[in-house]
């Protein structure tokens, strides 16, 4: 009496038999240890690219907000300097002019 029928598919690099059928088994993967390993040092090698681009994408991030705040900062400081400037040009040209009518009279 058969109770299943045996095939052989190549599963990620290793062979696997399944049986089919009413007393069907779970499908195992053989794998040697140097696959695992192989498969860890590249997973291992992936996290590291992977947190090494985190760190550099937030390093480039901190540095635009810094530049971005330095600007800002430049330009109020720039705005402030005009407002001084022009305000001081008007004190003293309207005073020049009120000691130059005092002189006059």
């Amino acid at each position: 009496m058969i109770f299943g029928t045996f095939t052989s598919r190549k599963v990620s690099g290793a062979f696997a038999t399944v049986r089919r059928g009413p007393r069907a088994t779970p499908m195992r993967m053989r794998q040697s240890i140097s696959q695992f390993e192989t498969a860890f040092e590249q997973e291992t090698t992936l996290e590291r690219r992977r947190r090494e681009q985190l760190r550099r994408r937030a390093a480039n991030r901190s540095r635009a907000r810094r530049i971005s705040r330095s600007e800002q900062e430049s330009k109020v400081r720039f705005s402030v300097l005009a407002v001084c400037l022009t305000v001081t040009v008007v004190v003293v040209v309207v005073s020049m002019f009120e000691a130059l009518a005092f002189l006059m009279a």
